[in-house]
């Protein structure tokens, strides 16, 4: 609060746990001081919200950090598959699977009720939204491999897109395959003329009758990075900065915290589908 109160503050940007976003964004929005939340927005999506309504009705700018469409090699997929050399996209799969021990290097996650979906299922289920558009159905399957753990580590998340699209999403720390490359997510589309793909290695593939095309798009290296994560650190300097052009009035944000509200819909709705074990149906 004193810092809030006794400091000229342009924006905060709030990196604590997932149950304190609604606290400091709540004390940001009284101030009227905008805010940057780290995902997901909120433990669930009322509280989500209720913390767009605050910032909506003071009209102040609210972001979401969602660093992962953000990737280059995910930017350049979609350059490809906007510019319709495959045609119309008929299905796709977004795979983020792998055996990457992400309990031993952050043993607290093993004690989460709700786990894969609400960690790395906010970074997927953008993208998906990113690439392909808005869901009309959506139905969810989940599965804990790990004994040792209180929630989820793999989902299937199968969705019926507007543009008649079919798209399979699957994420999982319990995959041991050839291919799996952590942090990489691999893409797949096939469209009425052909196939696009982004595979190991940020390679990204194109298939038509005439044979198949390719190279890679590695992400931007940074001194300051571990090599192992560029991917992701590049992404988050891409992503603040186009959190930056909407703070100083430059540009518009895509992961604004009203439209991230969609994509935590398809997560507390993943959840709510494995649960009952029925198909979520969007509008009308």
């Amino acid at each position: 609060d004193r810092l809030l109160d006794e400091q000229e503050i342009d924006f905060a940007d709030i990196i604590t746990d997932v149950d304190t976003h609604a606290l400091f964004c709540m004390k940001c929005a009284e101030r009227g001081i905008p805010a940057i939340c780290q995902k997901p927005l909120a433990p669930n999506l009322e509280t989500a919200r209720d913390l767009v309504v605050q910032f909506w009705e003071k009209n102040l700018p609210f972001y979401v950090h969602e660093n992962w469409r953000w990737q280059r090699p995910m930017r350049v997929f979609k350059e490809k598959l906007d510019a319709g050399t495959i045609g119309k996209p008929w299905r796709a799969r977004i795979q983020y699977c792998n055996s990457f021990p992400v309990f031993e290097n952050q043993p607290f996650l093993k004690e989460l009720e709700q786990f894969i979906l609400t960690d790395i299922g906010t970074h997927i289920l953008d993208t998906a939204r990113f690439l392909f558009g808005e869901a009309k159905t959506l139905y969810c399957r989940t599965h804990r491999v790990n004994p040792d753990i209180k929630g989820e580590d793999a989902a299937t998340v199968t969705m019926d897109m507007e543009s008649g699209l079919c798209l399979n999403v699957e994420m999982s720390y319990a995959s041991r395959l050839e291919n799996e490359a952590f942090p990489q997510t691999y893409v797949e589309v096939e469209g009425e003329q052909g196939s696009l793909q982004l595979i190991k290695d940020y390679w990204i593939r194109e298939t038509n009758a005439l044979g198949t095309t390719g190279e890679p798009y590695p992400p931007k290296s940074y001194p300051w990075a571990d090599p192992a994560y560029d991917l992701i650190h590049s992404s988050i300097v891409d992503c603040n900065r186009n959190l930056l052009s909407g703070l100083n009035g430059s540009g518009a944000v895509e992961t604004t915290a009203q439209d991230n509200l969609k994509t935590l819909q398809l997560v507390f709705d993943s959840y709510r589908s494995a649960e009952r074990g029925e198909i979520i149906r969007y509008g009308s």
